[in-house]
């Protein structure tokens, strides 16, 4: 009817939206107030924004330039918050770009029992949430999964979501610092084991180099919770900023491991190379004993390697088996000594 105004759009079908998405975005969806999915295209978001109802949620991975200048467009991003999360390799951090927020943290994930490192670009407004994953990251497909079932949390908004992102990075970083704990307890028997091991060292050296890459990841996210437990605005409720302080408690508790774990380490390097160096003065004494155990029959057995002719107990029946009395007298008196100081 004329003069009537219609309703918004309703978003495309799931598999429609899908098929016209760029294969680096992994999702895009509209939640609406009710907490609601509805997967759409990047065609659809101005759509949905101006049906002011709910948020938007885009996924990518690795996305090309072409993505990243379309979700410009649609959400008014900034040049240099898009730039950054073209180029990667940034540090944790957190921009503000008038009504919108641009957060940096880094992703860690076990392969191949070594920790590579990720990041995950972040571009939070009051109506969406565009996360842009980089190398090493894990799909955040566990935590839609999670937030979906609890639509009524929905309801605050993108932060939530964006919480609920950051909750999962942190929990990441939990089981490679248990299993750092595992192998540290499995090394302790070849620490203190009687050979020495030079792949132990090499391994103890592995693990604290792990260790202080993964702290200079987890340090920043600290300061980059922090950060957005301090905002003043209204992208952050405050209902949210009860659920970032729950975070960034996370994340002080795994930064108090891995600085534990660290001096762990550097404790059972110290400790290897002082029982190694002791062993090594052990053989040396032991050495040094049967060292002197040889010298003293040598040293009696030389002369008579001399070419003299009046030496008096060469005239003498008595004297070759005095002579071997002796220097056996004398061999055993050293090593009695030696056994009582322990060198043998």
């Amino acid at each position: 009817m004329a003069g009537m105004s219609l309703p918004a759009p309703l978003p495309a079908p799931a598999a429609a939206s899908a098929a016209a998405n760029p294969t680096c975005v992994i999702n895009c969806v509209h939640y609406d107030d009710d907490g609601k999915r509805h997967d759409i295209s990047l065609d659809a978001i101005s759509d949905v924004i101006a049906s002011n109802n709910g948020f938007v949620w885009v996924g990518l991975y690795d996305p090309n330039e072409d993505v990243l200048l379309k979700l410009q467009e649609e959400f008014c991003l900034h040049d240099l918050a898009v730039e950054d999360a073209r180029n990667a390799h940034q540090r944790p951090k957190v921009e503000a770009y008038g009504n919108s927020l641009f957060v940096v943290v880094t992703t860690a994930q076990m392969v191949d029992e070594r920790i590579q490192y990720g990041e995950t670009h972040a571009f939070l407004g009051p109506r969406f949430l565009v996360t842009v994953r980089h190398g090493a990251s894990l799909s955040y497909a566990p935590v839609r999964a999670r937030v979906e079932r609890e639509p009524q949390l929905l309801k605050m908004g993108p932060s939530y979501c964006l919480y609920a992102v950051a909750d999962f990075v942190v929990d990441n970083y939990l089981p490679i610092t248990n299993r750092f704990r595992d192998t540290l307890e499995l090394l302790e028997k070849d620490i203190f084991a009687d050979s020495y091991k030079r792949s132990t060292v090499v391994r103890l050296y592995e693990l604290k180099r792990e260790l202080n890459k993964m702290r200079m990841a987890v340090a920043p996210l600290q300061d980059v919770l922090a950060q957005l437990r301090r905002y003043q605005g209204e992208l952050f409720p405050d209902e949210v900023k009860l659920y970032i302080r729950d975070v960034h408690d996370h994340a002080v508790r795994i930064s108090d491991v891995i600085d534990t774990l660290r001096e762990m380490l550097g404790t059972a390097l110290s400790v290897n190379l002082s029982l190694v160096t002791l062993a090594q003065g052990e053989t040396v004494k032991r050495l040094g004993a049967w060292a002197a155990l040889l010298a003293a029959p040598t040293l009696i057995t030389s002369w008579y390697g001399m070419n003299f002719s009046h030496m008096p107990e060469l005239n003498q029946p008595w004297a070759y088996p005095l002579m071997i009395v002796a220097v056996g007298g004398i061999c055993v008196g050293l090593y009695r000594l030696f056994k009582r100081v322990k060198w043998l």
